[in-house]
């Protein structure tokens, strides 16, 4: 079945961005309904529709759930919870937060984090683990220089992105490198000519809007400085990222050192270590279900011939270089925006991707990179995407999308760049042959 197509498959991950996003603008805040229940809306829309019986879809479905990478996301949802909620307990941020507030100009806070991120997202690979590390951090600057709270968050996500598209080692960059089978350098070098001048203007743009921050930093609530021992969990974490460490050892080597500090300077007991794990992963409980219920929607709808409908159209649509360069943008988009999965979308979309790419002579590191690129934007601004709610839930809900997205130049600029890019290359092309 999952050879066929069928544009009525699609229509449960219409169900599902129609409520969310419904749901948020009438009630002027996307959270306010939650995500993982819009996503179950779009799970039964999915079951009641004619084609193929119920075991089948529920198969499909369980299938979906099951998928390696969804499942991977979910356990890094849990840690991350956890690590976030012992760091805190133990004294961990505020330690971090304090010792570096004494070498942070709050002018260029939304500088730093944006340089910050976007070197470790980079060297780790991955746009999550960058925000899951350093958002207790980079919020606790905000409110320690009252830097506005929202700039910091924008200035942390388009780091964190600046090298989901970048890195050797990044899940997308793999995927679209082996979909179009270029070489990971060339690749690279096609990407950083049109990521680079983004970060730049994004950075400048930082600077800019760090001019508005308190020059004073607040005092510290607690009497003295806290123990420097306080804060080798966080330097650890970063430390083995930026070395490419599994994140799931990464994240758990932080969860267990912030608990034997915490225990052995008193701050907790082992009983309330474990409760403050369990804490944790409660506390990502709503970004567990969403991804959960999103990947098996996708398995149901992929295998009705959903994902299939859609490529096929988006072929049909191709009559150039340039449609077909901006063809593969648009599908990526698309399933990236109805899966929130960068990575399986440039998975799914990567065949055809190769086959247009052969068929009118495109570059095969151009196009990964085009790939890449609107899957990393589209992956950016989604409410319900993973960088963001996992951005929103351990900032613990200060942060306002919409805010966010009014300060996250750096996607903005690289969706500008793609598209000078594109129309730049076609040109080119078009006068050799």
């Amino acid at each position: 079945m999952k050879d066929t197509q069928s544009g009525v498959a699609l229509l449960p991950f219409l169900v599902f961005v129609i409520i969310f996003l419904g749901s948020g603008i009438i009630l002027d805040d996307f959270y306010a309904f939650p995500a993982s229940v819009a996503a179950l809306c779009g799970v039964i829309s999915a079951f009641l529709l004619p084609k193929a019986g119920f075991q089948e879809k529920l198969k499909f479905f369980m299938k979906g759930c099951g998928e390696e990478s969804i499942i991977t996301m979910c356990i890094i949802y849990l840690l991350a919870g956890a690590f976030s909620a012992v760091s805190k307990a133990t004294g961990s941020i505020d330690a971090v937060v304090y010792f570096g507030s004494q070498y942070f100009s709050a002018q260029y806070i939304p500088l730093g984090v944006f340089l910050m991120a976007s070197f470790l997202s980079v060297s780790a690979g991955t746009s999550v683990g960058t925000i899951v590390a350093l958002t207790p951090i980079v919020m606790g600057f905000a409110e320690n220089t009252q830097t506005d709270i929202n700039v910091v968050a924008a200035s942390l996500l388009c780091g964190a992105m600046f090298g989901d598209n970048l890195s050797f080692i990044s899940d997308t960059t793999i995927a679209a490198t082996q979909s179009l089978g270029c070489q990971m350098k060339d690749k690279f070098r096609t990407n950083i000519m049109i990521a680079f001048p983004a970060a730049v203007i994004a950075a400048v743009i930082f600077i800019f809007l760090g001019e508005n921050s308190s020059s004073a930093v607040l005092e510290s609530e607690t009497s003295g400085s806290p123990s420097i021992w306080l804060i080798v969990p966080y330097l650890l974490v970063i430390v083995l990222s930026v070395l490419g460490v599994n994140v799931f050892l990464v994240l758990l080597v932080g969860v267990l050192l912030s608990g034997i500090i915490g225990i052995s300077t008193g701050s907790l007991y082992w009983l309330d270590f474990a409760n403050k794990i369990y804490e944790g992963f409660s506390d990502m409980n709503e970004i567990f279900l969403l991804a959960l219920l999103t990947g098996g929607l996708a398995g149901i709808v992929e295998n009705m011939g959903g994902i299939t409908f859609l490529l096929n159209k988006v072929k049909q649509m191709i009559r150039g270089q340039k449609s077909a360069y901006f063809g593969m943008g648009f599908l990526v988009s698309l399933i990236d925006a109805a899966i929130a999965n960068n990575t399986i979308a440039i998975v799914l979309s990567g065949k055809v991707a190769q086959n247009i790419t052969e068929k009118y002579n495109l570059s095969p590191k151009f196009s990964a990179s085009v790939l890449d690129i609107f899957s990393c934007i589209v992956q950016g601004i989604l409410p319900y995407g993973a960088q963001i709610l996992i951005l929103i839930k351990l900032s613990e809900n200060k942060v306002n999308y919409l805010e966010i997205m009014q300060n996250a130049w750096y996607l903005y600029f690289l969706l500008f760049f793609v598209v000078l890019s594109i129309i730049i290359k076609s040109r080119k092309q078009t006068q050799i042959s």
